[in-house]
């Protein structure tokens, strides 16, 4: 009698197991569809875009995840960098971030997480939490908070937009703290 007793409660106990784990279809297919999965997943990438012969950018990340479907992406969730050059093959500008994601179709770059914008030309580094790189239009923007530093000039604002190399831009609202040399000031 008390191995029937056993045999009953193992016997319920997988009954209750095989029926208990249920998942419906449709969450199952959401779950596997194309563009919730990676198709590629790359790490310590560098990537190199030329035009004529003449290097563009080059972009390097420690990791990043192919998404295809009908708004396809790359996503680089450890951060990336990318370095614009000139036709003399000059660095004219560079942008980090500590998290990108790239539409592919839209051409649109979305960095946030500790942005960092460099013109080497100017000397000038925009530091902000949210980018968009619009690559259509050649321009980046923010609609968040903005520091841009110059050997001469701290300058603030709520939000700006730039030509993708940071030599022609909007502040919004903007606030600035100039260095002024002491020898300028009348003294009586």
């Amino acid at each position: 009698m008390y191995v029937k007793f056993i045999k009953s409660i193992i016997v319920a106990g997988l009954a209750m197991m095989l029926f208990s784990c249920e998942n419906s279809i449709t969450t199952i297919q959401e779950f596997a569809r194309n563009d919730t999965l990676p198709v590629l997943s790359a790490k310590h990438i560098e990537f190199e875009r030329t035009d004529s012969g003449y290097l563009q950018i080059i972009l390097k990340s420690p990791l990043m995840y192919k998404f295809e479907g009908e708004d396809p992406y790359l996503e680089f969730p450890d951060g990336f960098e990318v370095t614009f050059y000139n036709d003399s093959g000059n660095q004219v500008s560079f942008l980090r971030a500590n998290y990108g994601i790239s539409y592919e179709k839209r051409k649109i770059l979305r960095a946030r997480n500790d942005v960092v914008v460099i013109n080497f030309e100017k000397e000038e580094e925009l530091r902000t939490e949210n980018l968009v790189w619009d690559q259509k239009k050649k321009i980046i923007y923010s609609n968040t908070f903005v520091k841009i530093t110059s050997p001469d000039k701290v300058i603030f604002g709520d939000s700006m937009w730039a030509n993708e190399s940071f030599s022609k831009r909007e502040i919004i609202k903007f606030k600035a703290d100039i260095e002024i040399e002491e020898d300028t000031l009348s003294s009586e």
